[in-house]
């Protein structure tokens, strides 16, 4: 962050952080901590574990302002015990809280201000600037232009959006960059990003004819910069302190590969064996290749993990491990192999190797598996907690939906093109594998499917959609191809809507565990969603419930939800969004496409959803043409990240043979 404050201050133009020499010893970046109360992967929740207390004063300070007494827990955990205070001296300072919107803060700040309250309030815009970048990250971007945040200001009737950005920054509100402008268009810069020249013209051109080095003003939350920096830094250390085999244990290394089950998966062997960092990308049937890597390095004696984004895809992980080790690794007493871990876990401590005495896991190489699914925070703690001369391996395919934080971190690593790079060439098989592997280059093909594996079911309206769906599920699927109700998935678009996830699970429910909805409008046996916080959603089954709270079994994991957070992170899971199940595969799915959800889909979207069903795919289809426009013509929206920036400079100033051309 001092770079970034002296390029804020003037002290040193950008330029000359693109150039710094390398730093000996290079130095850890403490990743950024979670934020108050909140564990990896789960809510958060008073010191005690309890409820939050709501101070009397709090209460009376929302009643005063017209704002629901229900919003003070959220009050305290956002803002602290000092949350009376703040907002007495800044009311837009409710906008921090989850769920609060701009028209909502203005109407708490005008019952408190009264005629002292105006558009054009200092303290309203900064808020609104802030509550921009929130809304941003969580469309996957960590900064946005000076021009995105001025429209969105002007959108909301601040007078001179141009100038209360500027306060903003003044203010230290949000922090400004200035980076490359390299990349400009083409994904990363996104088109948020104003690309202006550097005044020095000696050292604007790094090839010396004297131009202008162009670079573009982002503007961001310190918590999202920080996690990029931290996490560009530690991906350099990894590299910077990696120690290439020597002859005898290359000896070994080649032996391995040799033993790989393809070709994809030994090439991927010899890029871990040379290097600290290597991305890996490749569909389903890929997920192989780095099981192949760790059961190899294993088997070579080094402490090997593999990390999966959902309890799913760690226990495909588990069986393919199995597969590849023929001993079960460390998990001979017939549980899963230990080896494989979820992300969520490993972060919490719950799963995986121990800490050493440094505090760093204690092992030598590390794959992620479904690193798409990788939001900056996440994989900078991550990449923070790994040991020097660590060996890491990013894997997973690019044209699944992006991570629900912010950041593109796979995209970005390989965008930046500063380490190994192994494209799988093993193909998904089947008819479903084949339809979806022409999604991911913008073709929908029809396939043949003799045994029923991909069917279209065309319906008129959303009736007529749900109607179909709870057919299909409860009755054609498990007739036709024998897979129970309980091991179709149903995937549509959004929430809402006359077939979305509510109007679908309220129908699948009545037809498959009817009841009354006796535990907060759960019953024994309803399928459901847990999500304790965006992008980390647990799927399992209600066992019952009680004072404590409404009791789950996760995948074999006891989890019990308070009462007071059922309504807000537990839904039920008969039908999910493409979203909540990424990561995660059954044997059937249905996706649904009511004619609303026309303007919703993307190549991504469509390419994820298809591909949740391993053995058979229905597709209740009521979108007519845009389902192939959709494949054919809009990719997935880009993201403004600076990552891929900040790894080129790790690059130019500790060059290495790491580095990709």
């Amino acid at each position: 962050m001092a770079a970034v404050r002296a390029v804020e201050s003037g002290e040193r133009p950008a330029a000359e952080f693109f150039a710094e020499p390398k730093p000996a010893p290079r130095p850890r970046r403490t990743a950024p901590a979670p934020r108050p109360g909140a564990a990896p992967g789960g809510p958060r929740t008073a010191p005690g574990g309890g409820p939050v207390a709501v101070p009397e004063g709090v209460a009376a300070l929302l009643a005063e302002g017209g704002a629901p007494g229900a919003l003070g827990a959220r009050v305290v955990e956002t803002l602290g015990e000092g949350a009376e205070e703040v907002l007495r001296s800044d009311p837009w300072e409710l906008l921090a809280v989850p769920g609060v919107l701009p028209e909502q803060a203005d109407g708490f700040a005008r019952a408190l201000l009264g005629s002292g309250c105006g558009p054009g309030d200092e303290r309203r815009a900064r808020a609104l600037t802030v509550w921009l970048l929130e809304r941003a990250a969580l469309a996957g971007h960590t900064v946005l232009g000076p021009e995105a945040l001025a429209e969105g200001l002007a959108r909301y009737g601040v007078p001179d959006p141009d100038a209360a950005v500027g306060e903003a920054v003044d203010a230290g509100a949000v922090l400004a960059f200035e980076d490359a402008a390299e990349d400009a268009g083409a994904g990363g810069a996104g088109a948020a990003g104003r690309a202006v020249p550097e005044a020095d013209g000696e050292d604007a051109d790094a090839d010396g004819e004297g131009g202008e080095r162009p670079v573009r003003l982002l503007l961001g939350l310190d918590r999202h910069a920080l996690a990029e920096e931290s996490l560009a830094e530690g991906l350099a250390r990894l590299g910077s302190t990696f120690t290439p085999p020597d002859e005898k244990d290359a000896v070994r290394w080649e032996e391995a590969a040799g033993r790989a089950p393809g070709p994809s998966a030994a090439e991927l062997v010899r890029a871990a064996a040379r290097s600290g960092l290597v991305a890996h990308t490749g569909g389903e049937a890929a997920r192989a290749e780095p099981a192949a890597l760790v059961a190899a390095a294993r088997s070579l004696g080094l402490r090997a993990y593999a990390a999966a984004h959902s309890e799913d895809g760690r226990r495909r992980l588990a069986e393919l491990l199995d597969a590849g080790s023929g001993d079960g690794g460390e998990g001979g007493d017939g549980g899963p192999d230990p080896a494989a871990v979820t992300v969520d876990g490993l972060l919490a401590g719950r799963e995986g190797p121990g800490r050493d005495e440094e505090g760093a896991y204690a092992l030598d190489l590390l794959a992620v598996l479904d690193a798409p699914q990788l939001d900056a925070e996440r994989a900078a703690m991550l990449v923070e907690a790994l040991p020097d001369g660590a060996r890491l391996v990013l894997s997973g395919d690019p044209r699944v939906l992006g991570a629900a934080g912010p950041g593109q971190v796979l995209a970005d690593l390989l965008a930046a093109r500063v380490c190994p790079q192994v494209v799988s060439r093993t193909p998904d098989p089947g008819p479903v594998g084949e339809l979806v592997s022409g999604i991911g280059i913008g073709e929908l093909n029809r396939v043949e499917a003799p045994g029923r594996e991909v069917v279209i079911v065309p319906v008129r309206d959303a009736g007529e959609a749900v109607h179909r769906t709870v057919q299909l599920v409860a009755d054609s699927v498990p007739r036709a191809l024998g897979v129970p109700a309980e091991r179709t998935q149903v995937i549509t678009p959004g929430h809402g809507g006359a077939a979305g996830t509510r109007v679908l699970n309220a129908a699948l429910k009545e037809r498959l565990n009817p009841g009354p909805g006796r535990f907060g409008g759960f019953d024994p046996g309803d399928r459901v969603a847990h999500s304790p916080a965006p992008g980390h959603t647990a799927l399992g089954t209600v066992v019952s419930g009680d004072e404590e709270g409404l009791r789950l079994d996760c995948s074999g994991r006891a989890v019990t939800v308070p009462r007071e957070r059922v309504a807000q992170t537990v839904r039920h899971g008969w039908a999910l969004t493409a979203h909540q199940a990424v990561g995660t595969r059954w044997p059937a799915a249905v996706v649904v496409l009511p004619g609303d959800a026309a303007p919703v889909l993307d190549r991504s979207w469509v390419y994820t959803a298809f591909g949740r069903g391993e053995r058979h795919l229905s597709v209740v289809h009521g979108v007519d043409q845009a389902l192939p426009r959709a494949v054919a013509e809009v990719p997935a929206p880009e993201r403004t990240t600076r990552l891929r920036t900040l790894l080129r400079a790790q690059a130019v100033a500790a060059p290495g043979p790491d580095a990709a051309g």
